[in-house]
């Protein structure tokens, strides 16, 4: 199911059910209750519960989108370096050449066709991707440089096969979600708590204080959503975040049938 869809039906149900839930308790209304004023405290009390729930769930999306935003700093530093390494082979002959690049693309296949679903599934990734980046940096290492071209090629090639592994290990620490269960936890009861208070302010069943009920109700659904749709670092479905190396190894983007 889409994020998009599971995002438009959790908002009708949430606005559905704040509507349903002021109409009921104005009809149960005694005949004689004053509804024409809210007390102070309970205003206070309401706009505090208010600015502390924004702050939290402000701090919230400011984590998961720093999160993101690493992710696929990441992702762009593991792809640039690989790309790098395919370029700088360029002064070794044909065969050494030849056999670095392949190694490259064997690295880059792998991690697209099998590490990408492991990412965005939550799992770990494969330890097959490791292996293949321990071939080429094997083989580059035990490369002795033959040329003087080849010699000024040689540590920089090294190093952009240590920044690949390095970003690497980077993105398979950071597949995880980024938020504990325990402010998860608080986010939607700091969510409940806030439209809960809609009812404590005596809502009537106006056009307009309907329609501002079920807006609030759906802001806070939305900015939940977006917490969670960020929460996962490369994504929930689709290889979407591996653009960098599909944009650097176009052929081999095209043989994974994106």
């Amino acid at each position: 199911m889409s994020e998009w869809l599971v995002l438009a039906i959790a908002m009708a149900l949430v606005c559905a059910l704040v509507l349903a839930c002021t109409a009921l308790r104005h009809r149960r209304v005694a005949a004689d209750e004053d509804t024409s004023e809210t007390p102070d405290v309970i205003e206070y009390m309401t706009m505090m519960v208010g600015v502390v729930y924004a702050i939290v769930l402000g701090l919230a999306i400011a984590g998961v989108w720093e999160a993101r935003g690493a992710a696929e700093d990441n992702v762009r530093r593991e792809a640039q370096s690989l790309y790098e390494v395919t370029q700088r082979a360029d002064v070794y002959p044909a065969p050494v050449r030849d056999r670095i690049r392949g190694e490259v693309d064997a690295y880059v296949t792998h991690t697209v066709n099998v590490d990408w679903p492991l990412l965005t599934s939550g799992a770990n990734s494969s330890p097959q991707g490791a292996t293949l980046l321990g071939t080429l940096r094997s083989d580059v290492t035990h490369q002795s440089p033959a040329t003087e071209l080849q010699a000024q090629a040689y540590q920089p090639l090294l190093d952009q096969i240590a920044t690949a592994d390095d970003a690497r290990h980077s993105r398979t620490q950071s597949s995880g979600a980024t938020l504990p269960g325990v402010i998860w936890f608080g986010l939607l009861a700091g969510g409940l708590v806030t439209i809960g208070l809609i009812f404590t302010l005596q809502i009537r069943r106006s056009g307009r204080e309907l329609l501002l009920a079920g807006l609030f109700s759906g802001l806070i659904v939305f900015l939940l959503f977006m917490v969670w749709s960020f929460d996962a670092p490369y994504g929930r479905e689709g290889i979407d975040s591996a653009a960098p190396f599909q944009d650097l190894f176009p052929s081999l983007a095209l043989a994974l049938g994106t």
